[in-house]
């Protein structure tokens, strides 16, 4: 128990951080500090009302890839949804005409850029035997299936975007 409040007080002896390198302008232009949501707000597309880029966006991915991979796979429960670490889980699905079997997906966004290697998906899926689920097989190509889709809705809401801030 000593050895677990001496490691947990040790923790605390790091540089000692002043109140004034928050306020500093080149720590926040470093991208070290400053609000997470930036100066003027959430602001998930990267770019400042006048088209500007502000830097580092509110989320850690391409926010389009991120937007679209949700709406792609919004027909399914969500388990957990990581917009810094670009991770999306649902949980299993049930479609009503595909009798005794579910499916579940897991999206990786890979970066920040609106590119085709920037997003995997993988599914699985299960079917019923007796009481029990029991793993099956997938066909390759449901996921690049579903990579496609969330690419082409990417595309279609980066081109609403650049419409609308016309």
């Amino acid at each position: 128990m000593l050895c677990a409040v001496l490691a947990t007080a040790a923790c605390g002896q790091g540089r000692e951080v002043l109140n004034d390198e928050y306020n500093d302008e080149r720590y926040r232009r470093d991208g070290r500090g400053g609000s997470l949501f930036g100066e003027a707000g959430l602001n998930l597309f990267g770019t400042s009302r006048n088209g500007q880029r502000d830097g580092p966006s509110g989320i850690g991915v391409n926010a389009f890839l991120w937007r679209a991979t949700l709406d792609t796979v919004s027909f399914m429960p969500l388990a957990s949804a990581d917009p810094f670490g670009g991770v999306v889980l649902t949980d299993w699905y049930q479609p009503p005409a595909a009798g005794p079997e579910r499916f579940k997906v897991s999206a990786f966004i890979l970066g920040q850029q609106l590119r085709s290697d920037a997003v995997r998906v993988s599914v699985f899926r299960q079917v019923q035997r007796g009481n029990a689920w029991v793993d099956a097989p997938v066909a390759v190509q449901t996921g690049a299936d579903l990579e496609d889709r969330i690419l082409a809705r990417a595309r279609e809401l980066r081109i609403q975007s650049t419409q609308a801030s016309r």
